[in-house]
């Protein structure tokens, strides 16, 4: 069954910018009607208040609408019918061509310096985890978890039950706040759901706000409702967010300074983006895998749980994951994990696309694919670790002529 958030603050944020987009830089004439506008706005987020309590969203538009009820000197009460909708017009109004240094990261930070060192974060199926140190991971995080917490911006991540009784989880909601910043950027936050991919923030803006170096971020929507774009120049950071499926897959490329920028040291620890998963949440893959391959179905350690759909077995899984990740890396095993667990197969385009995005963002293109380290082979088949295979076997052949 799907699974619906009951917080409607996303549909509030549509409707209210889809009917005033542009009126802000029109004219006094327009108040009243951007007025109205507005209280049916707030109209609606006192709707859905209940289930939002939680939802940072949410609590960005509520102070969005106080602000802008001051600037525009709107008077809480009156009608509340919305307006006619407005087209948007052509361009984003606010780009500046002429945004200050500050607000480009590889100019300002590093003028006289080497060029900055890039790192990789990413997060897709059910869910595999791909961290700062490109350490993977295969975790459980049911809930809401943060992915990214530093001085520049937040990510977090809501993951639900793919099936009813099921320790299968994957990303159902997504918020990230970017944090106010110098004369670049005001705050702003993106959030997206199931289903639900907007090409804007929730305020309904493209960029940065009204700062003068509001273009150093930007909202592109590469695919409509399946990939969105994220740059973020004045940190040097490119986000990628799609929808595959019913489910969310998030990556990112930040320099390592951005990614370290963090007041309290303490606080890292439950940063899943550098420090990775929590012994409880992560998951065995090696001893699940071999269990795929003996028993043609997945087991999770602990109690008692239901049985994975039987669309896939072992060999249909595996061949259905070379149809897009040749190489049997991690990807490829992680493709061939979330099949036999859910069945779906559009977790196979999920890690199909996570690799993409990783060839995309990762600043070294020799460390793209990831593989099970050596020392989970059994004692008889054990290769030094970090020996490449080719190597081992050119070993063995100087040791035999030796001997001879």
């Amino acid at each position: 069954p799907a699974v619906t958030s009951p917080c409607k603050i996303l549909k509030c944020n549509s409707e209210f910018w889809a009917a005033t987009s542009g009126s802000h830089h029109l004219g006094a004439e327009e108040a009243p009607e951007f007025c109205t506008a507005l209280r049916a706005y707030a109209h609606c987020t006192r709707r859905t208040a209940r289930t939002c309590r939680g939802d940072l969203a949410y609590h960005s538009a509520v102070h969005g609408i106080d602000d802008l009820m001051v600037q525009h000197n709107c008077s809480k009460d009156g009608p509340t019918s919305q307006p006619r909708l407005r087209t948007l017009p052509p361009g984003d109004s606010q780009e500046r061509s002429d945004s200050p240094e500050i607000c480009h990261y590889e100019k300002s930070f590093h003028k006289h310096s080497a060029a900055p060192n890039y790192t990789h974060c990413g997060l897709f199926g059910d869910p595999h985890l791909r961290t700062f140190t490109d350490t993977f991971q295969t975790c459980k995080v049911q809930g809401a978890w943060p992915l990214i917490d530093n001085n520049y911006l937040n990510v977090q991540v809501t993951n639900t039950p793919v099936l009813p009784g099921s320790s299968a989880t994957a990303t159902s909601k997504l918020t990230i706040i970017f944090k106010s910043f110098q004369e670049c950027v005001d705050q702003k936050v993106y959030q997206a759901e199931m289903d639900e991919l907007p090409a804007a923030f929730v305020d309904g803006s493209k960029n940065g706000g009204d700062k003068h170096g509001a273009n150093s971020l930007k909202i592109t929507e590469k695919v409509s409702g399946q990939h969105i774009e994220i740059q973020a120049k004045y940190i040097g950071t490119t986000i990628v967010v799609r929808q595959v499926g019913r489910y969310l897959t998030f990556a990112v490329r930040m320099p390592e300074e951005v990614v370290n920028a963090v007041e309290d040291r303490d606080s890292q620890g439950l940063y899943l983006c550098l420090r990775g998963c929590p012994l409880n949440q992560q998951i065995d893959f090696q001893t699940i895998r071999s269990a795929q391959a003996t028993e043609g179905r997945a087991r999770r350690k602990g109690p008692s749980l239901p049985a994975p759909p039987e669309a896939f077995t072992y060999e249909t899984a595996t061949a259905k994951c070379r149809e897009k990740l040749p190489v049997e890396d991690l990807y490829f095993q992680s493709c061939v994990f979330d099949l036999l667990t859910t069945g779906d197969v559009n977790f196979m385009l999920a890690a199909y696309y996570a690799f993409e995005d990783v060839k995309m963002l990762h600043s070294n293109k020799d460390k793209l694919h990831l593989y099970e380290r050596t020392r989970d082979l059994t004692p008889g088949n054990m290769a030094p670790t970090g020996t490449h295979p080719t190597l081992w076997v050119a070993l063995l052949c100087l040791c035999w002529l030796c001997l001879l």
